[in-house]
């Protein structure tokens, strides 16, 4: 091993990672902050400092605390679980790398949500939203139906951009129009009632999907901050979804109004 190689390996052996967490122990106590210290190592993610300080619950005046409680699943930025807010910006923490981040890093829950312990929140305020709008495609008995009509391929591609949504939170967290005060689904649930009114079988409850969107905390409590589209770690058109919304709702309307109910 030359010179400069463990000169680069004992640096990297001194220096440490600094992290202060926002913890709550119930869903109705009293946040409050914790600061702990890691070995730095190299290619270290968020969840890999989090399962660090799992394994051995100590902080930083060398005191053994309960360990963190957070969620994650697929660890690849495909399961949504693990979001949480990261240097003030909601993120996944699998893809937050610490060698891009400002120390000290600071972890804290979303406040979108409702704290269950720690870092974890419950989403059942999106997955709600979700049952609200239809968001699958119903069938008819589980035999074999055959083959279903197939998609133009023009709207296949941005149909599969839409369908790339993994209920992260993430745009439900950086809209300023979802909080306690306010029943808007947000972006995510809107954007999949779009995605399941383009398949040609989900569009037979494209007109009950659209009513749902049109009643309270539908499609009009949308202030088009554009926050959602920016912050969505998968680059869905979620502003797109939303405006072609506006044009759908506008002649189901006129279809509500006319007595049709076909969409």
């Amino acid at each position: 091993m030359t010179e400069t190689m463990a000169a680069e390996k004992t640096a990297t052996a001194a220096r440490t990672v600094k992290f202060i967490i926002t913890r709550q122990d119930t869903p109705n106590s009293a946040p409050y902050e914790e600061t702990f210290v890691l070995p730095y190592r190299p290619n270290m993610n968020v969840i890999s400092a989090l399962m660090e300080i799992r394994r051995n619950p100590v902080n930083v005046d060398g005191k053994k605390i309960t360990p963190i409680a957070w969620e994650m699943n697929c660890l690849e930025e495909v399961c949504g679980a693990c979001s949480m807010i990261i240097n003030g910006k909601p993120r996944q923490s699998c893809t937050a790398l610490i060698d891009k981040l400002e120390q000290p890093i600071r972890l804290a829950p979303m406040k979108t949500f409702p704290v269950v312990r720690d870092l974890q929140v419950d989403r059942s305020r999106m997955f709600d939203s979700l049952k609200k709008v239809k968001a699958w495609i119903p069938i008819d008995g589980t035999y074999d139906l055959g083959p279903g009509p197939r998609m133009p391929e023009t709207k296949r591609q941005w149909a599969y951009e839409l369908s790339k949504c993994m209920t992260c939170g993430v745009c439900l967290e950086a809209c300023p129009n979802v909080n306690s005060k306010s029943d808007f689904i947000g972006p995510a649930p809107l954007s999949q009632v779009r995605l399941f009114n383009a398949h040609p079988t989900g569009e037979m409850n494209k007109a009950e999907r659209l009513n749902a969107i049109m009643g309270e905390g539908g499609l009009a409590s949308c202030g088009n901050s554009q926050n959602c589209v920016q912050s969505c770690p998968k680059g869905i058109p979620l502003t797109t979804s939303i405006a072609a919304l506006n044009r759908e709702t506008t002649f189901q309307s006129f279809r509500n109004f006319f007595g049709s109910d076909h969409a």
